[in-house]
């Protein structure tokens, strides 16, 4: 994590989830750390009357050095001012209720130059109701969207459901977003480092899951490994997820014109896009993610010794081809030396 640059958690979820919980438990923890907690209207959030020693505008100060901002207009005007105040925060966190849709939010710290000069977006967390959390899925498009772009899912409320449902809800977040860590809580009772400080969009620390040992094919077909069976998207509204895996290294002058193709026509239904990439005559795995257009390459770690030089990419979105993603991705793979 730069040091000079804010980390900033996206705070999503589905209504009555627990988001008011968990950020008060933020705001109201004698962590020591300094944290600004952005939010549609300060009613909502229902910050203890106790934690408030000062108010100015928009922003209200708390008897721990956190502020609370309430967001009635421009996101990146609020952002700009928070940037300024002197002393500076340990971390900014944003509630997203009232937006739905996280993404605009999201997508704010890779396309304003000032804001990503000085903020880092860390991670998007979605606080999902366990015992409601399938119907939402199924009568809600937006909960779909916040469990597909999360890179942590906190399932709270585990103590209204038995285990045969904190199973089913697992299993149906998986489906939608299974590179995303699941977390079990009762009231946001985890530890607020098992949330903050993720590192979820840096490239230097993105990691995907290996195939499982039954999933290993000799051949080079760009190989679909998604869990979403039955008709894709069932009960999350059309979106789906394709997991892709190659043992060819990728030739980089067809791999890049593709995928940016793919993030020019596609962009709008494509959610999140991961992605650890081997490619011809390279030391260094090539690794992206994104959020619809907004896309991030870079060169990452060189591969190890020993390590598998394999192609890893996790696609989720609405109307996903998979045959198409594979055929695409297939025309990518270097020419047999």
């Amino acid at each position: 994590m730069n040091a000079n640059r804010i980390p900033v958690t996206v705070v999503t979820g589905f209504l009555g989830a627990g988001k008011t919980t968990l950020l008060n438990r933020i705001l109201g923890e004698a962590h020591g750390r300094r944290y600004a907690v952005i939010v549609n209207e300060y009613g909502e959030l229902g910050i203890d009357g106790g934690l408030v020693v000062g108010a100015e505008e928009e922003v209200f100060e708390l008897n721990n050095g956190c502020v609370c901002c309430t967001v009635r207009g421009d996101l990146i005007r609020v952002i700009s001012g928070l940037i300024k105040r002197r002393g500076g925060f340990d971390g900014i966190l944003i509630e997203t209720s009232g937006l739905a849709d996280p993404a605009p939010v999201a997508q704010t710290f890779f396309s304003d130059d000032r804001i990503r000069q000085h903020t880092l977006l860390d991670s998007i967390v979605c606080v999902a109701d366990a015992r409601h959390l399938l119907a939402r899925l199924g009568d809600s498009r937006e909960a779909p969207e916040q469990v597909a772009l999360a890179d942590t899912i906190l399932i709270n409320k585990r103590d209204l459901v038995d285990a045969a449902g904190a199973t089913a809800a697992a299993t149906a977040l998986r489906r939608i977003n299974p590179t995303a860590r699941l977390l079990l809580s009762t009231r946001g009772d985890v530890p607020l480092a098992a949330i903050l400080d993720q590192g979820g969009f840096d490239l230097g620390r993105l990691s995907l899951p290996a195939e499982a040992d039954d999933d290993r094919h000799e051949d080079h077909t760009p190989h679909d490994h998604t869990d979403n069976h039955g008709p894709a998207g069932r009960h999350s509204h059309g979106i789906d997820c394709v997991s892709l895996r190659l043992d060819r290294p990728l030739d980089p002058t067809r791999f890049m014109p593709w995928l940016q193709q793919l993030v020019m026509e596609r962009g709008r239904d494509l959610l999140r896009a991961k992605g650890i990439v081997a490619l011809a005559g390279s030391d260094r795995r090539l690794v992206f993610q994104g959020v619809h257009m907004m896309m991030d390459t870079d060169a990452g770690r060189p591969w190890l010794d020993g390590e598998k030089r394999d192609s890893r990419l996790v696609f989720i979105g609405r109307n996903l081809d998979r045959a198409d993603l594979r055929e695409g991705l297939g025309h990518c793979q270097a020419d047999p030396s």
